[in-house]
């Protein structure tokens, strides 16, 4: 494990964070989105931390994956590696651009950049044969329904609401621009990198690597790169307001604070969907246990009092 780096901070946003269940994909509601994150994470630079930012792509990767769909009868459709390193490109530009011109209205100099990120995952990983990451919009049972007799997509309900395209999510085994990112880290960049997880690569016992169909879950992504990076804070930043037990039920209950054992132990029980809350409440107790640090999960309208404790769910070590 790499040394801990103090104020080295991994912000963690998720997709639906960017683009909203509700959202119909217009790139105007986009843009406010991003602008909305850029502001606490300038304000989080501006006071002293180093910063790399993630996010997440899972209603963008799954709306390029229609559209190949769509047109493959006139364009020849690409593979879901590539439709990753699009989203890559395409949120981290946004990023990119909305962070500096943050950053240059407050009079600092524009020293953001966004990194196209490959990471390792095993062709033998069971994800390939159990389909569980949620990917494009929400549809009704029977938009799905009809979506997957036309195309053979697999489709399961999002505890969010509405019925999703399901793809392979495989563990994230290393980070392959590391050293690249610690390296723009340390010269004082605010780094976007593994989006969408990073552009999932197996590789061959020479060390050659190639893409493989899946998408990388960002959060289990984001902790691995903030453990090998040494990041002293590792936040993930979504929809919801903190993590819930029973989450849309007449019953459901907050969690404030949890050990991470306790946490990797409900995870295990599926007490938290594996589509949703799982992966982020998994990534956050491997962070915390591997490092000794907590880790945060809450609302990105909130993510100064997130970072600060005063919101959301705090994974204790």
């Amino acid at each position: 494990m790499r040394r801990l780096v103090k104020d080295l901070v991994v912000i963690a946003l998720g997709g639906n964070a960017i683009l909203g269940k509700n959202d119909k994909g217009y790139v105007e509601k986009m843009w406010r989105n991003i602008y909305r994150a850029a502001e606490p994470i300038v304000d989080l630079y501006i006071r002293g931390n180093k910063i790399i930012v993630t996010h997440g792509n899972g209603p963008q990767v799954g709306n390029i994956l229609e559209w190949f769909e769509c047109a493959k009868d006139r364009i020849p459709p690409l593979t879901m590696d590539i439709a990753c390193a699009m989203t890559q490109g395409w949120i981290g530009y946004m990023l990119q651009q909305a962070i500096g011109n943050e950053l240059v209205r407050r009079g600092y100099h524009r020293k953001v950049v966004a990194v196209v990120n490959q990471v390792l995952v095993s062709v033998d990983d069971n994800a390939f044969r159990n389909l569980e990451k949620f990917v494009g919009p929400y549809y009704s049972y029977e938009d799905a329904e009809s979506l997957a007799k036309k195309h053979g997509w697999i489709f399961r309900q999002d505890p969010r609401g509405g019925w999703r395209r399901v793809v392979p999510s495989p563990e994230p085994l290393e980070n392959l621009e590391v050293e690249a990112i610690k390296t723009l880290v340390d010269r004082g960049y605010i780094v976007i990198a593994s989006g969408g997880g990073g552009v999932p690569v197996a590789s061959n016992s020479g060390g050659i690597v190639r893409g493989v169909e899946a998408v990388i879950d960002k959060d289990l992504a984001s902790s691995l790169l903030a453990i090998s990076i040494g990041a002293s804070r590792f936040v993930i930043l979504t929809d919801i307001d903190c993590v819930y037990i029973d989450y849309g039920k007449p019953g459901m209950r907050p969690i404030r604070r949890i050990k991470a054992s306790e946490a990797l132990r409900m995870v295990e029980e599926g007490i938290f969907p594996p589509g949703s809350m799982g992966p982020k409440v998994k990534a956050s107790a491997i962070f915390a246990l591997r490092t000794g640090r907590a880790s945060y999960i809450g609302h990105l309208d909130r993510m100064i009092d997130v970072f600060n404790g005063n919101s959301g769910t705090i994974v204790e070590p």
